[in-house]
């Protein structure tokens, strides 16, 4: 899936939140990844001073590790969220253990 970082998209992210009961809260603070989950109260916290961009890339590394009901979602949200499930995540990515020298 392929998205632009605009603050439609951001919208559509924090939506999402929404429908899966979450609250974002945009507060200041020393989150070493940029953002921080209280999984039991159901509240992600991500650092106010980051740009829309890193708004978006924090939203988008939380999703999938969120617990979401997608019965509850609207359809558009269901689609959008499979959509966000399916992203290669950093964990997918191949790590290179040795390098050949020649």
């Amino acid at each position: 899936m392929n998205f632009k970082y605009t603050a439609n998209t951001l919208k559509k992210l924090e939506q999402l939140f929404e429908e899966a009961r979450y609250v974002i809260r945009y507060e200041k603070g020393n989150f070493n990844s940029g953002y921080c989950i209280l999984e039991d109260k159901r509240i992600v916290v991500i650092n106010k001073f980051l740009n829309v961009e890193g708004r978006i890339n924090a939203l988008v590394e939380i999703a999938p590790s969120i617990e979401v009901a997608e019965q509850d979602l609207s359809s558009d949200m269901q689609k959008f969220y499979r959509q966000l499930k399916d992203l290669p995540s950093a964990d997918d990515t191949p790590v290179q253990t040795q390098m050949d020298f020649k």
